[in-house]
Protein backbone atom coordinates (compact mmCIF):
# COMPACT_ATOMS: atom_id res chain seq x y z
CA UNK A 1 0.00 0.00 0.00
CA UNK A 2 1.06 3.52 -1.03
CA UNK A 3 2.39 5.40 1.89
CA UNK A 4 1.56 9.13 1.81
CA UNK A 5 2.29 9.99 5.45
CA UNK A 6 4.99 12.78 3.92
CA UNK A 7 2.66 14.98 2.76
CA UNK A 8 0.91 17.12 5.92
CA UNK A 9 -2.13 17.49 3.76
CA UNK A 10 -3.14 14.15 4.40
CA UNK A 11 -2.96 14.63 8.67
CA UNK A 12 -6.01 17.05 7.66
CA UNK A 13 -7.68 15.15 5.08
CA UNK A 14 -6.53 11.40 5.72
CA UNK A 15 -6.33 9.03 2.71
CA UNK A 16 -8.81 6.25 3.10
CA UNK A 17 -7.36 4.92 0.08
CA UNK A 18 -3.57 5.79 -0.76
CA UNK A 19 -3.11 3.91 -3.62
CA UNK A 20 -5.81 6.21 -5.39
CA UNK A 21 -5.00 9.65 -6.55
CA UNK A 22 -5.92 12.11 -3.91
CA UNK A 23 -7.61 14.78 -5.09
CA UNK A 24 -8.45 18.41 -3.02
CA UNK A 25 -10.85 20.06 -4.52
CA UNK A 26 -14.57 22.13 -4.35
CA UNK A 27 -17.14 22.09 -7.50
CA UNK A 28 -16.23 25.50 -9.03
CA UNK A 29 -14.88 25.26 -12.83
CA UNK A 30 -11.38 24.92 -12.19
CA UNK A 31 -12.06 22.13 -9.72
CA UNK A 32 -14.75 20.78 -12.21
CA UNK A 33 -12.30 20.09 -14.42
CA UNK A 34 -10.36 17.44 -12.55
CA UNK A 35 -13.03 15.59 -11.38
CA UNK A 36 -14.65 15.55 -15.14
CA UNK A 37 -11.31 14.60 -16.20
CA UNK A 38 -10.84 11.91 -13.67
CA UNK A 39 -14.40 10.29 -14.45
CA UNK A 40 -14.01 10.13 -18.13
CA UNK A 41 -10.57 8.10 -17.98
CA UNK A 42 -11.88 5.93 -15.14
CA UNK A 43 -8.13 6.66 -13.36
CA UNK A 44 -8.94 5.84 -9.34
CA UNK A 45 -9.19 8.73 -6.84
CA UNK A 46 -10.37 9.83 -3.58
CA UNK A 47 -11.79 13.33 -3.64
CA UNK A 48 -11.40 15.29 -0.50
CA UNK A 49 -13.51 18.43 0.17
CA UNK A 50 -11.62 21.93 0.60
CA UNK A 51 -14.21 24.68 2.17
CA UNK A 52 -14.04 28.24 1.38
CA UNK A 53 -16.10 29.11 3.73
CA UNK A 54 -14.32 27.17 6.40
CA UNK A 55 -10.97 28.37 4.77
CA UNK A 56 -9.66 25.43 4.33
CA UNK A 57 -7.47 26.67 1.41
CA UNK A 58 -5.57 28.73 3.86
CA UNK A 59 -4.52 25.75 6.19
CA UNK A 60 -0.93 24.66 7.03
CA UNK A 61 -1.96 21.57 5.39
CA UNK A 62 -3.61 22.40 2.30
CA UNK A 63 -0.49 25.21 1.41
CA UNK A 64 2.19 22.45 2.14
CA UNK A 65 0.41 21.16 -1.12
CA UNK A 66 0.06 24.10 -2.98
CA UNK A 67 1.25 27.44 -1.57
CA UNK A 68 -1.08 29.34 -4.43
CA UNK A 69 -3.95 27.97 -2.01
CA UNK A 70 -6.26 27.33 -4.67
CA UNK A 71 -8.27 24.35 -5.58
CA UNK A 72 -7.47 22.24 -7.22
CA UNK A 73 -4.23 19.97 -5.96
CA UNK A 74 -3.98 16.58 -6.81
CA UNK A 75 -0.60 13.57 -5.40
CA UNK A 76 -0.79 10.97 -7.29
CA UNK A 77 0.98 8.23 -5.57
CA UNK A 78 1.72 6.50 -8.93
CA UNK A 79 3.16 9.28 -10.38
CA UNK A 80 6.49 9.25 -12.72
CA UNK A 81 9.09 6.77 -11.58
CA UNK A 82 6.51 5.22 -9.26
CA UNK A 83 7.08 8.04 -6.38
CA UNK A 84 3.84 10.05 -5.19
CA UNK A 85 3.45 13.26 -7.25
CA UNK A 86 1.86 16.44 -6.04
CA UNK A 87 0.74 18.66 -8.56
CA UNK A 88 -1.44 21.86 -8.71
CA UNK A 89 -3.16 24.19 -11.33
CA UNK A 90 -5.81 22.53 -13.29
CA UNK A 91 -4.58 22.95 -16.60
CA UNK A 92 -1.22 21.68 -15.46
CA UNK A 93 -3.12 18.68 -14.02
CA UNK A 94 -5.75 17.94 -17.31
CA UNK A 95 -2.31 17.53 -19.18
CA UNK A 96 -0.64 15.03 -16.70
CA UNK A 97 -4.09 13.04 -16.08
CA UNK A 98 -4.14 13.00 -19.64
CA UNK A 99 -0.59 11.69 -20.55
CA UNK A 100 -1.30 9.16 -17.81
CA UNK A 101 -4.73 7.70 -18.82
CA UNK A 102 -3.09 7.97 -22.60
CA UNK A 103 -7.02 9.43 -23.16
CA UNK A 104 -8.52 12.83 -24.52
CA UNK A 105 -4.95 14.30 -26.02
CA UNK A 106 -4.37 13.71 -29.55
CA UNK A 107 -1.54 11.00 -29.83
CA UNK A 108 0.02 12.73 -32.66
CA UNK A 109 2.44 15.85 -31.66
CA UNK A 110 0.41 18.46 -34.12
CA UNK A 111 -2.93 17.06 -32.73
CA UNK A 112 -1.71 17.26 -28.65
CA UNK A 113 0.34 20.80 -29.11
CA UNK A 114 -3.15 22.53 -31.22
CA UNK A 115 -4.96 20.78 -27.97
CA UNK A 116 -3.03 22.42 -25.45
CA UNK A 117 -3.17 25.96 -27.34
CA UNK A 118 -7.11 25.55 -26.67
CA UNK A 119 -6.21 24.61 -23.16
CA UNK A 120 -4.33 27.70 -22.61
CA UNK A 121 -6.63 30.09 -23.86
CA UNK A 122 -9.37 28.70 -21.69
CA UNK A 123 -6.82 29.44 -18.65
CA UNK A 124 -5.42 32.77 -20.25
CA UNK A 125 -8.93 33.93 -21.44
CA UNK A 126 -12.05 32.31 -20.41
CA UNK A 127 -11.44 31.63 -16.95
CA UNK A 128 -9.96 35.09 -15.86
CA UNK A 129 -12.42 37.05 -17.86
CA UNK A 130 -15.61 34.99 -17.28
CA UNK A 131 -14.32 35.17 -13.22
CA UNK A 132 -14.40 38.71 -13.80
CA UNK A 133 -17.60 38.97 -15.41
CA UNK A 134 -19.06 37.11 -12.32
CA UNK A 135 -17.32 39.72 -9.99
CA UNK A 136 -19.64 42.49 -11.43
CA UNK A 137 -21.97 40.48 -12.14
CA UNK A 138 -23.45 38.59 -9.28
CA UNK A 139 -20.87 39.72 -6.34
CA UNK A 140 -19.88 43.25 -4.81
CA UNK A 141 -19.30 45.04 -8.04
CA UNK A 142 -22.53 44.85 -9.00
CA UNK A 143 -23.02 47.58 -6.67
CA UNK A 144 -20.25 49.73 -8.15
CA UNK A 145 -21.92 52.60 -10.14
CA UNK A 146 -19.28 53.34 -12.80
CA UNK A 147 -20.74 50.11 -14.82
CA UNK A 148 -17.34 50.55 -17.09
CA UNK A 149 -14.98 48.20 -15.71
CA UNK A 150 -18.34 45.78 -16.14
CA UNK A 151 -18.45 46.55 -19.69
CA UNK A 152 -15.17 46.00 -20.49
CA UNK A 153 -14.82 42.61 -18.82
CA UNK A 154 -18.69 41.81 -20.51
CA UNK A 155 -17.01 42.87 -24.12
CA UNK A 156 -13.95 40.93 -23.88
CA UNK A 157 -16.14 37.86 -22.63
CA UNK A 158 -18.05 38.69 -25.91
CA UNK A 159 -15.10 38.41 -27.68
CA UNK A 160 -14.02 35.15 -26.65
CA UNK A 161 -17.15 33.34 -26.79
CA UNK A 162 -17.25 34.60 -30.39
CA UNK A 163 -13.85 33.25 -31.07
CA UNK A 164 -15.41 29.48 -29.74
CA UNK A 165 -18.32 30.31 -31.70
CA UNK A 166 -16.59 30.17 -34.36
CA UNK A 167 -14.53 27.47 -33.52
CA UNK A 168 -17.30 25.12 -32.84
CA UNK A 169 -19.31 26.25 -36.27
CA UNK A 170 -18.29 23.45 -38.17
CA UNK A 171 -17.75 20.72 -35.42
CA UNK A 172 -19.06 18.99 -32.31
CA UNK A 173 -15.61 19.76 -29.85
CA UNK A 174 -13.36 22.08 -30.09
CA UNK A 175 -10.67 19.99 -31.66
CA UNK A 176 -13.35 18.49 -33.91
CA UNK A 177 -14.93 15.27 -33.75
CA UNK A 178 -13.21 13.95 -30.91
CA UNK A 179 -13.92 15.44 -27.14
CA UNK A 180 -10.58 16.15 -24.92
CA UNK A 181 -9.40 18.18 -22.69
CA UNK A 182 -10.09 21.41 -24.59
CA UNK A 183 -13.47 20.73 -23.76
CA UNK A 184 -13.17 19.72 -20.13
CA UNK A 185 -11.34 23.17 -19.67
CA UNK A 186 -13.36 25.23 -21.29
CA UNK A 187 -17.15 23.86 -20.65
CA UNK A 188 -17.16 24.39 -16.80
CA UNK A 189 -16.69 28.02 -17.24
CA UNK A 190 -19.49 28.54 -20.14
CA UNK A 191 -22.19 26.47 -17.64
CA UNK A 192 -20.77 28.93 -14.86
CA UNK A 193 -20.83 32.31 -16.59
CA UNK A 194 -24.51 31.68 -17.61
CA UNK A 195 -25.37 29.46 -14.27
CA UNK A 196 -23.85 30.79 -11.05
CA UNK A 197 -23.12 34.06 -12.44
CA UNK A 198 -26.26 34.10 -13.97
CA UNK A 199 -25.15 36.66 -16.89
CA UNK A 200 -26.23 34.99 -20.09
CA UNK A 201 -28.34 37.83 -20.81
CA UNK A 202 -25.61 40.45 -20.17
CA UNK A 203 -23.56 38.95 -22.62
CA UNK A 204 -25.81 38.16 -24.87
CA UNK A 205 -25.06 34.66 -24.96
CA UNK A 206 -28.12 34.00 -27.73
CA UNK A 207 -25.37 34.91 -30.24
CA UNK A 208 -23.67 32.20 -29.52
CA UNK A 209 -25.51 29.03 -30.50
CA UNK A 210 -22.41 26.69 -31.13
CA UNK A 211 -21.26 27.18 -27.83
CA UNK A 212 -24.75 27.02 -25.94
CA UNK A 213 -25.02 23.53 -28.66
CA UNK A 214 -21.84 22.26 -27.16
CA UNK A 215 -22.37 23.18 -23.47
CA UNK A 216 -25.49 20.79 -23.57
CA UNK A 217 -23.84 17.96 -24.84
CA UNK A 218 -20.94 18.70 -22.59
CA UNK A 219 -23.21 19.15 -19.45
CA UNK A 220 -25.44 15.80 -20.92
CA UNK A 221 -21.93 13.35 -20.17
CA UNK A 222 -22.30 10.99 -17.48
CA UNK A 223 -19.22 11.73 -16.30
CA UNK A 224 -19.65 15.63 -16.29
CA UNK A 225 -22.57 14.93 -13.95
CA UNK A 226 -20.73 12.91 -11.69
CA UNK A 227 -17.72 15.57 -11.75
CA UNK A 228 -20.06 18.64 -11.07
CA UNK A 229 -20.61 17.53 -7.57
CA UNK A 230 -17.38 15.86 -7.16
CA UNK A 231 -16.17 16.45 -4.13
CA UNK A 232 -20.01 16.07 -2.67
CA UNK A 233 -20.24 19.44 -0.46
CA UNK A 234 -22.79 17.41 1.59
Amino acid sequence: MSDLSAFPITRKWPAQHPDRIQLYSLPTPNGVKVSTMLEETGLPYEPHLVRFDHNDQLSPEFLSLNPNNKIPAIIDPNGPGGKPLPLWESGAILLYLADKSGKLVPADAAGRYETIQWVMFQMGGIGPMFGQVGFFNRFAGKDYEDKRPRDRYVAESRRLLNVLNERLADRPWIMGQDYSIADIATFPWVRNLLGFYEAGELVGIADFPHVTRALEAFVARPAVIKGLDTPHRG
